[in-house]
């Protein structure tokens, strides 16, 4: 299967971010996917190697809130979602996997989104 030149760039840049993310298992990592219709988002325990939280457009509680999950105010909904999550089982630092991806719109939307809940990265 060819890859196109973007794609293979985002895979280097999220092995890059990953092997300084992974580094330091103490933390938990928050760890985000975006696809051109939704977003996705999951804070891992790397150590259990367990999902400890997840939330995305697809989820039934966004449903009920936003028709379309492909914009920034779609994935700032996701952020706040996940945040109140991860206040609620007591998880208040985590470290911020962009999983390649520019630090730029729905990701941006997002992390800003669970910064508003307390957590912190």
């Amino acid at each position: 299967m060819k890859t196109s030149t973007r794609e293979r760039l985002r895979v280097n840049r999220k092995r890059r971010v990953k092997k300084h993310v992974q580094r330091n298992k103490e933390k938990l990592r928050l760890t985000v996917f975006r696809s051109a219709k939704h977003v996705y988002a999951q804070i891992v325990d790397d150590k259990a190697g367990k999902t400890l939280v997840a939330e995305s457009t697809m989820s039934p509680a966004f449903r009920g809130q936003m028709k379309s999950g492909g914009n920034s105010k779609a994935a700032a909904l996701v952020g706040n979602m996940i945040g109140e999550k991860a206040v609620q089982q007591g998880i208040k630092e985590v470290y911020y996997d962009r999983n390649g991806f520019t630090y730029a719109g729905r990701i941006k939307a997002l992390a800003d989104g669970v910064r508003e809940k307390g957590v912190k990265f």
